[in-house]
């Protein structure tokens, strides 16, 4: 006996069996508990959400001997005769073959008959948007107004070619794509049924790949399960067959990218290559890889929506505190403009080197991520030239509320600047994302000045934000430690706090603006 493929040895047979439809499924079996069955119905989705199966179940169970809660019950004379296609009461008709108005004038002449067993004939044209515009009009009348034992159950994956005057004439039910979730449950019961050995986190990773489409997920499977057939199915036999990517692979590239490493990132491309990975796949597996990134910039709370495993998030987790988000959506918008022209490109390979290489190198774009990433190469570079010995760094008690300012008279600043709070100052920015929120959102728009004894005053912008920073030392100990990694020298550091830009100019001398003047009188 022949192979039968997976996706249609365990085709639905009865809307229990239904996966990810609940909506459509619930709604269908009250109306034929109701009576209140409609003549035209519209299925619309994307490809093996189960829209002909569910018009397979539905045609059968309308004209079931012994229709049961959860469909026909597959054991009745017509059952059995639809099952086999060879009932003249569920006529199938393809649209993409079958698309020309003599067609479907047959379907109108035919309709004028009876069924010759059971209650109802019904008609199942798949893939109606095929139909030309002269068969959809000859549709029409027929569609609106069909005899009493007729239904239509149109399904189609592009619901936006159909004329409106079709769609007015249907009840129209839209397919869901299944959850990952939903769809490895799935195979999980399936290769049970099959006696087959899969580990969970390839079925997962199936599943993934199906891109919430069920028939897809099952061919998938069976093609895994063929190449390595009589062995377990593990994950890392899942991604050479489907010619993907691990994510282990991911977190190499995105480290040789952090390095500016265009001969490491060219070198595990080579690597990807000779593997025979499917380079299509590979950008789009990357790009989804650094979507999971910002979001996990963004928000702590998303692992349903990212849907790793809690090693994998805890990686994330780890990288996504290295990048910022510029960066992060710089990266997104390359490889998503890759993926739209590597598609059609004959020379993928090259477009792809390109694409690492323009990661590496900002300059080589004029976009405003590029630039900012730009100024971040340089603010490293100086950071690393500058990094020296580690020294103590004190932090002096902060002014209470209500006394008076700790530094009360306009410091008559000199000159020479200590280079140590210079260099503080112009990586103020860079220091401060180095903290967590709330502590981040509180010193990142804070004045820096100076001390009349050379101490670095740092400068909160009211009373509350100074208030809620200062309630908890160990936001002070944070940035005592930050400082002492930065600069390698001791620092004495005074918290103030200012009303506004005139208090503060009052009371204080604006080390940035002090700083960036110095710099421009030695360029010139």
């Amino acid at each position: 006996m022949s192979y039968t493929a997976l996706y249609r040895k365990f085709r639905p047979a009865s809307f229990a069996e239904v996966k990810g439809q609940d909506h459509i499924v619930t709604t269908l079996k009250n109306q034929l508990k109701a009576g209140r069955i409609g003549h035209a119905y519209l299925f619309t989705g994307t490809r093996g959400t189960g829209k002909t199966s569910v018009a397979k179940i539905f045609a059968k169970t309308v004209n079931c001997e012994h229709p049961t809660e959860d469909g026909p019950c597959g054991e009745c004379r017509i059952c059995k005769a639809i099952a086999a296609g060879a009932s003249m009461n569920v006529i199938e008709i393809d649209a993409a073959s079958n698309n020309g108005v003599d067609n479907i004038r047959e379907i109108v002449d035919e309709v004028s008959y009876s069924p010759a067993e059971g209650k109802y004939k019904v008609y199942i044209i798949d893939e109606v948007h095929m139909l030309s515009i002269g068969a959809f009009n000859a549709l029409l009348k027929t569609l609106e107004e069909p005899p009493a034992y007729v239904i239509f159950i149109l399904a189609t994956t592009e619901v936006h070619k159909l004329p409106i005057t079709i769609l007015s004439r249907c009840q129209r039910y839209d397919f869901k794509r299944i959850s990952i979730e939903t769809i490895a449950d799935r195979m999980k019961e399936l290769v049970d049924k099959e006696s087959v050995k899969v580990e969970d986190r390839a079925l997962r990773y199936i599943a993934k790949m199906a891109d919430g489409s069920m028939r897809d997920a099952l061919s998938l499977l069976d093609q895994c399960i063929a190449f390595h057939l009589g062995n377990e199915l593990t994950y890392d036999m899942a991604l050479d067959v489907l010619g993907a990517v691990d994510t282990g692979v991911f977190s190499e590239l995105l480290r040789n990218v952090l390095d500016r490493n265009v001969l490491g990132c060219i070198s595990l491309l080579e690597d990807i290559v000779m593997q025979g990975r499917e380079l299509t796949q590979f950008v789009t597996d990357f790009t989804w890889y650094l979507r999971n990134l910002m979001l996990v910039q963004v928000s702590d709370e998303l692992e349903d929506v990212i849907d790793v495993s809690s090693e994998h998030l805890a990686r994330l987790k780890e990288e996504a505190a290295s990048l910022s988000f510029d960066q992060v959506s710089r990266y997104i918008r390359i490889f998503s403009e890759l993926a739209g022209q590597i598609k059609y490109a004959s020379q993928k390979r090259i477009l792809v080197e390109i694409a690492l290489i323009k990661l590496c190198k900002p300059e080589m774009e004029t976009s405003n991520e590029a630039v900012l990433d730009r100024i971040r190469q340089v603010e490293e570079r100086v950071e690393a030239a500058e990094q020296g010995a580690f020294a103590k760094v004190v932090v002096a008690a902060p002014a209470q509320a209500g006394n008076a300012p700790s530094v009360a008279p306009r410091p008559k600043l000199e000159k020479a600047v200590p280079e140590e709070i210079q260099n503080i100052v112009r990586n103020w920015l860079g220091i401060v994302s180095e903290t967590e929120n709330p502590e981040k959102y509180y010193l990142k728009n804070a004045k820096l000045s100076l001390g009349q004894e050379n101490q670095l005053i740092v400068a909160l912008e009211d009373d509350v934000k100074y208030d809620q920073y200062t309630r908890d030392p160990g936001n002070v100990e944070r940035l005592t430690q930050l400082l002492e990694e930065f600069c390698g020298k001791s620092v004495q550091v005074i918290l103030d706090k200012y009303e506004n830009k005139e208090d503060f100019d009052s009371r204080f001398v604006d080390l940035t603006k002090t700083i960036q003047m110095d710099i421009e009188e030695e360029e010139e």
